[in-house]
């Protein structure tokens, strides 16, 4: 394992938790996979769970340093929490029973299909307006979506961002909005999923591979990443980048893009 290639991805994962609310779950998921090539088939199952702990600490650090007045827009959610929770604790029991490989090619399809519905679909790129004219409509997002997103996130390791920003976005909130609220909603994904993670036994091939785990979690990885990513996260919650709000969606979409070919190399 290459810790300073780890530590630099780390960086990375700061910047997109910070810029794009995906708590690093993208972006970690194929380096671990990478990184961690030496479990074969079950390096899958241990880079989305070993995600789910980097979104923990990347969140819940997000979340921690957001203003107030921000997260104020998820006032009234806790049912949408709770299912968002209980989703992820499903879908990460489904990651410990699903065959790795195709886990692995939903986590590109899956990607590939939001890309294409950002693109194609109204609501993305240019968001809702009211008659006056003025974009910032916001709705509630819908505690019904809690459980499937939840699901999904935690099964492909991706903290459900690529749900709930695009939902948000639709629903009038800015970019800037959306991808910070998106961290609270990350966190109450990744807790169950690494509460899961934590408390299945490790893979077999692990007993032949300088992997260390614990649960289905490769710590030393994770370390390297949070130690890039977290002093990051600081400074730019201190110092954030004003970025035109179209050229924050277009941006989203590109890591998108390069996440699924980052994967696809991977393989």
């Amino acid at each position: 394992m290459d810790v300073v290639m780890l530590i630099a991805v780390g960086l990375l994962t700061g910047v997109t938790t910070v810029l794009f609310g995906f708590g690093g779950g993208f972006v970690a998921v194929p380096v671990v996979v990478w990184a961690d090539a030496a479990l074969g088939a079950d390096a899958m199952r241990v880079a989305t769970a070993t995600s789910a702990l980097v979104m923990v600490v990347n969140a819940g650090f997000a979340t921690a340093v957001t203003p107030r007045r921000v997260l104020l827009a998820l006032r009234g959610s806790g049912r949408l929490l709770l299912l968002l929770a209980a989703g992820a604790s499903a879908g990460a029991l489904a990651t410990r029973l699903a065959p790795a490989d195709p886990a692995r090619w939903a986590f590109v399809a899956y990607v590939a299909l939001t890309i294409a519905d950002l693109l194609l679909r109204p609501g993305f790129l240019r968001p809702p307006t009211r008659a006056g004219g003025t974009s910032d409509t916001p709705r509630p997002l819908p505690a019904v979506l809690g459980a499937p997103i939840g699901a999904i996130a935690a099964f492909l390791g991706v903290g459900g961002s690529v749900m709930t920003v695009p939902t948000m976005r639709r629903a009038g909130h800015t970019m800037h909005v959306a991808t910070a609220l998106a961290n609270p909603l990350t966190l109450a994904i990744a807790l169950p999923a690494t509460a899961v993670s934590l408390g299945v036994a490790a893979v077999p091939a692990a007993t032949d591979a300088p992997v260390h785990l614990v649960g289905l979690i490769d710590l030393r990885a994770a370390s390297a990443l949070l130690l890039g990513a977290l002093p990051v996260i600081a400074v730019l919650r201190r110092r954030p980048l004003r970025l035109p709000d179209r050229t924050y969606a277009w941006a989203y979409i590109g890591l998108l893009a390069a996440v699924a070919v980052a994967m696809l190399l991977s393989a």
